[in-house]
């Protein structure tokens, strides 16, 4: 291993242990109950009524940092543009965080009739309209900086053939939840009030992920 390539493994390894903790301290944000001991059985309940909206959060920021996981075995060279766009990453995990936790907070406990509590309050229309908005948004850059980090993989001069497809197929699926989240947001700030509910429903169109797999297979079949 040349001098060049212990530095640059270096640096990569520096990288992803900072992402790494980036995500890991984001997932803490998200703990339940917050700074708030339960002192009786009625704030226990109402705390652990929060578990299934934490959970769905946390499988959702696990879901992002895989992400950069998955690029890292990829692209195991460093680089300005993946250094930058790991750091975009990283800034746009600490905003989601916060819309994260209200959509799904707010959604199951309206969902669940109010059983499954939430400290989260939507006082008017205009409050789940900026709520959506801003998870729209907040997931469209999240995904949508996974879309560059791939492409960039896929241009590397030193790729061969297989990671380049690897990286497209990549790049495609995480496409797909940018495109949702800005429709989503679009759809947030665009519609009457009483079709709100549509942009939450529109998240459902990321199951269209395994269909775009498919195609992109079919388009680059393994040499």
């Amino acid at each position: 291993m040349s001098l060049i390539e212990h530095r640059e493994g270096i640096e990569a390894g520096r990288l992803d242990m900072f992402v790494d903790g980036a995500f890991a301290f984001t997932l803490t944000l998200l703990a339940i109950g917050g700074e708030t001991v339960p002192n009786t059985a009625a704030k226990l309940l109402h705390i652990l009524a929060g578990v299934p909206a934490a959970a769905i959060c946390f499988a959702q920021i696990a879901w992002m940092w895989h992400g950069h996981v998955r690029w890292r075995h990829l692209c195991t060279r460093t680089s300005r543009t993946g250094l930058l766009m790991s750091l975009t990453l990283v800034f746009f995990a600490l905003i989601f965080v916060y819309p994260l936790h209200m959509v799904y907070g707010a959604a199951l406990s309206g969902l669940s009739g109010g059983v499954l509590a939430s400290d989260i309050v939507l006082q008017t229309p205009a409050d789940a309209r900026i709520m959506f908005a801003c998870y729209g948004l907040a997931f469209t850059c999240m995904a949508g900086s996974l879309v560059l980090l791939y492409r960039h993989a896929a241009r590397l001069a030193d790729a061969g053939a297989e990671m380049r497809r690897q990286a497209g197929i990549q790049a495609l699926v995480w496409s797909v939840p940018a495109m949702v989240g800005l429709l989503s947001a679009l759809t947030a700030l665009l519609v009457p009030v009483g079709l709100l509910s549509l942009a939450g429903f529109e998240y459902l169109l990321l199951g269209l992920i395994g269909p775009a797999i498919a195609w992109y297979k079919r388009r680059h079949p393994v040499a």
